[in-house]
């Protein structure tokens, strides 16, 4: 093992552990993997993320097959899916957190009620169809209601996200509970109205630029956000 691979094994453990510490899961569930070489690290399945060591994470290759003693993921293929399906993944976070998990109990997504919501990618965020875990159907689902974001919701289960880095999924993973949270408040008072598609639209367009140093913004994206005066 190198020691660039130690310490993304370390990275690894340290986000599975964030997820519980943070309340985004509980007990063994959820799952995190990256993409390494030409496949994918990944969490075993059924060992509490205070056991986990090195030694303990799985390598799987994009054909589906595993090596070492340890089993990954009961999930891996919804994992291994992502990886196929967008080459732009580098990492994966499934977790069950309660607030979007509450959603998804009612076969809900988060719609555009708060702008925030194009963090992901889009003008909305969905809840894939109910399969049962570990299965081909449920991976199947999620890639469907994935689309062209980078997370959703699974029925009656929880939520996945990807991203360029572990530190963005495990972000994404953070945003899309806050939205959830601050969903299901808004549905005390009734359905909140959504932003128009052309808002979205704008919105995302400013999502692209969105924290680029000045000096990386392109021309077209000048205007994007009102900027302050530069001072020498």
């Amino acid at each position: 093992m190198t020691t660039s691979e130690n310490q993304l094994r370390r990275k690894i453990i340290k986000t599975a552990s964030a997820l519980q510490s943070t309340g985004l899961t509980h007990g063994t569930s959820g799952n995190v993997s990256v993409r390494h070489k030409d496949g994918l690290l990944i969490t075993p399945s059924g060992i509490a993320y205070a056991d986990l060591s090195i030694e303990k994470l799985v390598f799987m290759d994009l054909s589906g097959g595993y090596y070492g003693d340890y089993l990954p993921s009961s999930e891996w293929r919804m994992h291994l899916d992502i990886y196929r399906r967008y080459p732009d993944a580098q990492a994966v976070v499934h977790c069950h957190s309660p607030r979007a998990t509450a959603l998804s109990t009612h076969n809900k997504g988060i719609p555009a009620f708060h702008y925030m919501v194009a963090v992901a990618g889009g003008d909305e965020i969905k809840c894939a169809d109910y399969a049962t875990f570990g299965t081909k159907a449920l991976s199947e689902a999620m890639i469907a209601a994935l689309g062209d974001r980078r997370a959703c919701l699974l029925a009656h289960h929880g939520q996945i996200t990807y991203g360029p880095s572990l530190e963005k999924a495990f972000g994404l993973a953070g945003e899309v509970e806050a939205l959830a949270d601050q969903y299901l408040s808004a549905l005390v008072l009734g359905e909140p109205a959504p932003l128009s598609p052309t808002e979205m639209k704008e919105i995302l367009r400013k999502f692209k630029s969105y924290g680029k140093q000045l000096d990386a913004l392109e021309d077209d994206d000048a205007g994007a956000f009102e900027m302050p005066e530069r001072r020498d």
